[in-house]
C-alpha cells in the first residue's frame, strides 16, 4: 500500500504492475522460483526473498533486525528461521546498516514502554517526531494517548498519509475523536495533547523544522512542552537535527532524544543479531549489502565467526557484479562493473552533466557572477572608454563603487598591454583570458569570493 500510495503521487508515469504476495508464498519461472519469508522490521509486513536455484537457495533479507527479549530471539523468530534448518543456502545477501553496533538493538516494546510513560507524565504538550514509516511505534502512541486522555493531532504529509493506510489495511482502529484537526487544538489544555509530526531528521520544510523558526500557522512552542525525537539521526543530518534542537531549546521546550533515553529502537540488527541471522541461515557464500564499505567489512567479519570461509565473501562496491559458476563451488567478482554514475535530471534532459557545468553553477550560486564589457580602438589598441562591470550576486554594487574602480583599472591595464603591439596579430581569445585570471586574483583578494568572470572584448 505504500508503494501505490506514492505511485499515485505521480500519475504522469506508467503505472507499476504489482503482485501482492504473502510470507510463504512461491512463484514459479522457468528454472527458478521465488518464495518470501516474514522478518523483523520497522515496517509492517516486511519480507525478505528466497531465490531456488538448482545448486541451492539465495537469501536477500532486505531491512531487518531481531525480535528478541533481552538477547534471546522470540518464539517467532525461532519459528521464521527454522526453515532455513533444512534449507541449502548458497548466498546471503544481508542487511549491513547497524552490524558494527556491539550487542542486540533495544526491542520495540522497550521503545513503547518508555513513549507510553513519558505521555503520562508529561505536564504540557508532547510533540513526537519520527520517520512515518514507523506505523507500529505510530499506531503505539496514538493508543497511549487515548489511554491517558489525550487528544491526537497529526501534521505532515507522508506522516498523515501513512496512518490512513494502516487504517485501510486494518492494523489498528482508533475511538471517534482522539485524532482532532489541527485547528481545533486550542480547544483543549496543553496536557491533553499529543501531536505527531514530520521532520525529525531537521528537514527544512518538514513540520517541525517549521514550528522551531516560528514559521508555522497553527503551532507555538512554548514552556512546558516536551519534543520528542523518536528516531535516531541519518548519517549526513548531524548538524541540521543539532540546529533544530537548539531551536526548540531556546523557545522553552523540554528535548528528549535517542542517546538520552529508549524513545528509538533501529530497524536493523545489531552485532549479535547479524551473527545469529548468518548462523542460522548459514550459507555458503556471504555479501554483505546496504552501508558504507566500513559496515560492510564489519559485517563479512561476523559473517566469518558465524562459520562463513574468508575466501567465500565478496565486499561489494556500487555496480559490483559477482558471479556463481561451476555449479555452485565457486563465487567471484568481475573485473568490469555495472554503470553507477549519477543521473542528472536537467529540466527536460536526462543524462550525465559534464562537471563544469555542475561547477559553473555551483559557483554562481555561492559567489554569483561578474560581465565585463570593454570596447577597443582596433587602430590603437586602447580602450574607448572606462569598461562597463555588471555584477550579479557578488556585491552590492553601490555600496562597492570603489572595488569597481580598482577593477576597471586592471582590466585597462591588462588590455592595453596585451594591444599595445601589432593589432593584427592579436588574439582577443588570450586577451580575454587574461583579463579573467587578473580580475579573478584581484577579487578574491579583496573579498575572499571567487565570483564567475565572464570577459567581452568588442574591437571597433
Amino acid at each position: 500500500m505504500l508503494i501505490q500510495k506514492r505511485q499515485d503521487e505521480f500519475p504522469d508515469l506508467a503505472p507499476i504492475n504489482m503482485k501482492i504476495v504473502e510470507a510463504d508464498e512461491r512463484i514459479s519461472f522457468t528454472d527458478l522460483a521465488v518464495r518470501f519469508f516474514k522478518v523483523t522490521h520497522t515496517i509492517p509486513d516486511s519480507m525478505g526473498i528466497i531465490v531456488e536455484t538448482p545448486y541451492g537457495a539465495i537469501v536477500h533479507t532486505g531491512d531487518l533486525k531481531l525480535d528478541h527479549d533481552g538477547g534471546v530471539p522470540t518464539a517467532s523468530e525461532l519459528k521464521a528461521y527454522k526453515k532455513f534448518k533444512d534449507e541449502k543456502t548458497l548466498l546471503l545477501m544481508a542487511d549491513s546498516t547497524n552490524c558494527q553496533k556491539p550487542g542486540f538493538s533495544i526491542p520495540e516494546p522497550i521503545v513503547h514502554h518508555t513513549i507510553e510513560k513519558l505521555i503520562k507524565e508529561a505536564r504540557g504538550r508532547v510533540i513526537v517526531a519520527t520517520f512515518s514509516s514507523l506505523l507500529e511505534r505510530l499506531i503505539k502512541i496514538i493508543e497511549f494517548a487515548d489511554k491517558h486522555n489525550r487528544k491526537v493531532v497529526i501534521d505532515g504529509r507522508s506522516m498523515k498519509t501513512n496512518i490512513e493506510l494502516a487504517q485501510k489495511a486494518k492494523l489498528f482502529e482508533y475511538k471517534k475523536g482522539t485524532v482532532i484537526p489541527i485547528e481545533e487544538m486550542g480547544d483543549y489544555p496543553p496536557e491533553r495533547i499529543v501531536m505527531l509530526v514530520t521532520g525529525a531528521q531537521g528537514d527544512p520544510f518538514a513540520v517541525l523544522m517549521r514550528v522551531a523558526q516560528k514559521k508555522h500557522k497553527h503551532i507555538k512552542i512554548g514552556e512546558g512542552d516536551m519534543v520528542l525525537f523518536s528516531s535516531s539521526v541519518v548519517p549526513g543530518n548531524e548538524r541540521a537535527v543539532q540546529k533544530l534542537k537548539d531551536l526548540l531549546s531556546r523557545q522553552g521546550a523540554n528535548v528528549v532524544h535517542y542517546e538520552t533515553s529508549d524513545v528509538h529502537s533501529s530497524g536493523h540488527s545489531y552485532r549479535e543479531e547479524s551473527k545469529w541471522i548468518i548462523s542460522h541461515i548459514n550459507p555458503k557464500f556471504f555479501v554483505p549489502l546496504h552501508g558504507y564499505h566500513y559496515m560492510l567489512r564489519s559485517h563479512t567479519e561476523i559473517a566469518q565467526t558465524a562459520g562463513v570461509l574468508k575466501e567465500n565473501c565478496i565486499i561489494p562496491d556500487n555496480g559490483t557484479i559477482m558471479e556463481i559458476r561451476e555449479k555452485g563451488t565457486k563465487f567471484v567478482k568481475l573485473a568490469v562493473s555495472a554503470p553507477k554514475e549519477d543521473i542528472m535530471v536537467d529540466g527536460f534532459a536526462v543524462g550525465n552533466l559534464q562537471e563544469v557545468v555542475l561547477r559553473d553553477r555551483q559557483m554562481l550560486a555561492e559567489d554569483g557572477i561578474v560581465v565585463i564589457v570593454a570596447t577597443v580602438d582596433m587602430q590603437t589598441g586602447k580602450l574607448m572608454k572606462s569598461p562597463d562591470i555588471i555584477a550579479r550576486g557578488f556585491v552590492y554594487v553601490r555600496e562597492s563603487q570603489e572595488l569597481l574602480n580598482q577593477a576597471r583599472l586592471i582590466i585597462k591595464k591588462t588590455v592595453e598591454d596585451a594591444c599595445s603591439r601589432d593589432m593584427k596579430s592579436v588574439n582577443f581569445e588570450f586577451v580575454k583570458e587574461d583579463v579573467r585570471d587578473e580580475v579573478g586574483k584581484f577579487l578574491f583578494q579583496m573579498t575572499q569570493k571567487q565570483p564567475m568572470v565572464i570577459p567581452v572584448l568588442l574591437g571597433i
